[in-house]
Order: structure tokens, then C-alpha cells, then sequence
């Protein structure tokens, strides 16, 4: 998620080069690898050890992150309108078409019969409610954006059906998140801290805002190319223009949201920055960020604001670092031990407990 977010951010800064988009293509390749090589290990894992699929959908804090698997799909996807759709015929555009409603129809089955695991079969105390529930959904959550993405290059025939289906998504997505954004905002006044070494973690609370002020903006600025004139039997102004006038303060309303969750995140991390370990967590620090960063591009693109635009150029330049970070720990840590080993995961205790195989 986070490498792909990265390739979706160099490709849209307002601030770009040649070097850059370079840059981006690479990092989309570097994720198409991470996706083959990672899905072929867990895959493996799953045929040599019988059973573990089912308890890894059905183990309390492991099953929520299978709605990673599919953000990670959208993401391929967002990459390949970015980097591919100008350099290939009109099939791509005609296949994205395609994949992005099949791909919308197995985000849905994931999104109710993943809540219905959790709901039906796990108890979940509150005072441990943490932003990685709200991880099932999360495809919904950058479908939005997805869409926006495809509408620069789809024919007008099928726009309208994906600018509606993108809203529509997306409104699942943040509606959803909101109610999980409640309840974890419930624990976080009622309770603790999550431990130093979760609380990179917290950062996912950022999306669900960050990835809506992208869809609101992105599909606003569509809006007036897309919508016909007489959409919804209105004609005495043009409803796309009014569909562009209510998007873009409704994004910039729900970006200081999500810019609120990462100031929260980074001040509870730094107070604890001397008591983490490492954990796979802090890839939270990138995914969450890219989309608060992607949404104020967005913003400044449609503001024309020179300053917001190098802000996030800056932002662009952070996160890079931040990746190459914690791409080189989590190295460290498997070289050593600390992580994807027998008793040193970050989620040992929940497995022992579960019952779950080395």
C-alpha cells in the first residue's frame, strides 16, 4: 500500500520533471513486484499450514488487514490510468473500465462478510479499538479517488456511470469509517494510549478524511466535463458546475480533518519515540500521509496556490525519505529476528492465543 501510494504521489505532483515521473514508474514497478512476491508467500503459507486462512480471517487483529490485499489492488490500478493509459491504445482505458467495477464488486462482498466475521463471531473490547478496524472498508475508501483518476481518459458514455459509482463508494467508505473513527476516538478518551510500539498505527485514522477530500475535489473538478446539462431534470443552471461549487469545500471541510488525525498521531509518536521497537506498523507512517498529501494536491491545483503547491512538494520529498526508512528496518528486522519469526511478531501474544501455526 504504502510503495503504491508513493508511485500515485510522484505522478501527480503539481511541481514536476522528467526525473520525477521517472521516479514514479519505478516505484510502480517496485510495487507490482512487492504485490507477486508477497501474495505468492502468504499464499504459500496458507497451502502448507491447513486451516490457517480461516484463522487468519477470523483472528481478532490479523483479519482486518486482509482489506489490504484489495487497497493494494486499486492502487495497481490507480498506477496503471497514471503511467500506462498515455502510452496505450483505448483498450486499457475499456479494461480499467472493466476492472473498476468488478473490482468495486469484490470490495463489497469483502466489506459486509468481513464486518459480519467480526461482528457476528469476535468480541472486540471498545478500550482496544484501533484505526486498523476500520481496515475492511478501506477499499471503499480510495475507490473514490480511483475514479476520479479514470474520468481523465473515459468516454462520456461511461464517465457518468463511474463519477456516480465513485460517490456512491466512497460514501460507503466514509461513512463506514466515521462510525469506526467514533468508537476509537471513544477509546482514546475513555483509555490509555495504544503502546509505543503501535502507535505509528494511529495514522490510519488519517485516510478514511484524507482519501474523501481527494474524491470530493477530484471529482468536483470532473464534474462540469461529465454531467450533462439536464442531469437529474435540472436546467436552469448547469449542474455540473453546481456539483464543482459544493465538491471543493466539502473536500477542503474534510482535509483539515485528516490533517487533525496526523497531527495527533505525530505528537502522540514523538512523545513516545524513545520506548518503540520496531513493528510493521510504521509503514502506517507513509499510506495515510500519501493521501493527506495527494488531497492538498488537489486543493492547490484547484486554488492555484503556489504555496500550497510547494508544501507539497516538500511533503512529497518526506515521505520519499520516510519509505526508504522504513523499507531498510523492516529489512533490518526480518535480518535480525525481530519480525516474521516464531514469538517475535508485533502480534505474538494474539497468535499463541488463537492457536494460530508458527
Amino acid at each position: 500500500m504504502s510503495t503504491g501510494a508513493i508511485a500515485t504521489l510522484l505522478g501527480q505532483q503539481p511541481y514536476s520533471f522528467t526525473g520525477l515521473k521517472t521516479t514514479g514508474k519505478i516505484f510502480f514497478i517496485l510495487d507490482l513486484i512487492l504485490f507477486l512476491t508477497f501474495s505468492g508467500l502468504i499464499t504459500s503459507r496458507f497451502i502448507r499450514n491447513k486451516g490457517s486462512l480461516i484463522k487468519s480471517l477470523h483472528h481478532p487483529h490479523e483479519s482486518f488487514f486482509f482489506g489490504t490485499f484489495w487497497v493494494s489492488i486499486a492502487l495497481i490500478l490507480y498506477c496503471i490510468q497514471q503511467y500506462g493509459v498515455p502510452s496505450c491504445g483505448p483498450w486499457l482505458v475499456k479494461a480499467l473500465e472493466i476492472l473498476f467495477w468488478t473490482y468495486a464488486g469484490c470490495a463489497l462482498l469483502v466489506a459486509i462478510f468481513q464486518y459480519h466475521v467480526i461482528f457476528d463471531l469476535e468480541q472486540l473490547p471498545v478500550v482496544d479499538a484501533m484505526p486498523a478496524w476500520i481496515l475492511p472498508v478501506y477499499p471503499f475508501l480510495v475507490l473514490g479517488p480511483l475514479a476520479a483518476a479514470l474520468e481523465y481518459s473515459q468516454p462520456p458514455s461511461s464517465g457518468l456511470a463511474i463519477l456516480i459509482g465513485g460517490l456512491c463508494f466512497q460514501g460507503l467508505g466514509w461513512s463506514v469509517a466515521f462510525i469506526m473513527l467514533t468508537i476509537y476516538v471513544t477509546r482514546l478518551v475513555n483509555s490509555e494510549l495504544p503502546e509505543p510500539g503501535k502507535r505509528p498505527g494511529m495514522f490510519v485514522a488519517v485516510g478514511p478524511a484524507a482519501y474523501t477530500a481527494n474524491t470530493l475535489v477530484a471529482l468536483a473538478m470532473q464534474a462540469p466535463k461529465i454531467i450533462p446539462p439536464n442531469f437529474l431534470g435540472i436546467t436552469s443552471v448547469p449542474v455540473g458546475d453546481l456539483g464543482k461549487a459544493f465538491g471543493v469545500p466539502a473536500g477542503i471541510f474534510c482535509w483539515l480533518l485528516a490533517f487533525w488525525f496526523s497531527a495527533l498521531s505525530t505528537v502522540s509518536v514523538l512523545s513516545s519515540v524513545r520506548e518503540m521497537s520496531f513493528t510493521l506498523n510504521w509503514w502506517a507512517f507513509i499510506f495515510p500521509n500519501a493521501g493527506l498529501t495527494i488531497a492538498l494536491i488537489q486543493i492547490a491545483n484547484v486554488l492555484d496556490s503556489n504555496g500550497m503547491k510547494g508544501v507539497c512538494f516538500a511533503l512529497m520529498i518526506v515521505l520519499v525519505t520516510l519509505w526508504m526508512f522504513v523499507a531498510l528496518m523492516t529489512v533490518r528486522a526480518v535480518w535480525r529476528g525481530d519480525i516474521l519469526w516464531p514469538g517475535k511478531d508485533e502480534d505474538a501474544e494474539d497468535i499463541e492465543g488463537h492457536g494460530h501455526d508458527d
